[in-house]
């Protein structure tokens, strides 16, 4: 005998079907369309068969419009676009930021067996570039605004490639269809800064061993000691 399975709470969101549409249309060459509302039972059956209402077809004119504009509200500014963006592919699936920080105070975390403590640091001016699902990260000698011409280093943080790409290693990345440009670079800085520094990917990516520049710097107020960045070779304009 056959044993079944209730796999449903394996599944992820679930969506119950509520209303149907059927269009019915005459024949022949002048034709003529009517369209039918039916209600779901909880057995997912149509009942309650009725003309589409005016109502029923604004609500659902609304559902779709909001859908549309959320889908084209993909990195607008808010207002005034932030100096420190660079450069914005808006492209809803394969959309892009480019942007710069300044130096700046960060709390850090560290897992254990780096033998680093958490805590708060200065960390060297950087450069972000970032797609809905990665993130690509170097750091600038300056806290100037960098042009095409600006030499690139490597950033001295773990969980780094040697190409500028970071490993989120767990980290569930939610970037939405609706976020504005501002909410999308918070999102990655909120994502780099708040995970767990673990491992290093790359040797030599700062002139110093980067373990003991981390245990120098944390919980001080020591500027970050911005001879200790390493060139990648690169410019700003290599990421265009």
């Amino acid at each position: 005998m056959n044993t079944v399975n209730d796999i449903t709470k394996d599944f992820g969101t679930l969506y119950y079907p509520k209303s149907a549409l059927v269009f019915y249309e005459t024949k022949g060459t002048d034709t003529a369309m009517y369209v039918e509302h039916f209600d779901m039972d909880n057995n997912g059956t149509p009942i309650n068969a009725h003309p589409l209402t005016v109502r029923e077809a604004n609500v659902l004119a609304k559902s779709l419009q909001t859908d549309e504009e959320k889908n084209t509200a993909f990195l607008k500014p808010k207002g005034i676009l932030p100096t420190n963006i660079l450069h914005i592919n808006p492209n809803a699936e394969k959309g892009t930021v480019l942007w710069y920080t300044k130096a700046q105070q960060r709390q850090l975390y560290f897992v254990d067996s780096l033998g680093i403590p958490n805590g708060m640091a200065q960390v060297p001016p950087m450069l972000w570039l970032a797609s809905k699902s990665s993130l690509t990260v170097f750091a600038l000698a300056s806290d100037r605004r960098p042009t095409e011409k600006t030499p690139l280093h490597y950033a001295p943080f773990f969980n780094i490639y040697e190409k500028g790409n970071v490993c989120m290693g767990t980290v569930s990345i939610d970037i939405k269809n609706s976020a504005s440009v501002e909410e999308f670079i918070q999102a990655w800085e909120h994502y780099f800064f708040n995970s767990y520094f673990s491992h290093s990917l790359c040797e030599n990516l700062t002139k110093k061993n980067i373990v003991n520049l981390w245990k120098d710097l944390i919980n001080t107020d020591k500027p970050f000691p911005k001879e200790v960045l390493k060139k990648n070779n690169k410019t700003l304009k290599n990421l265009l």
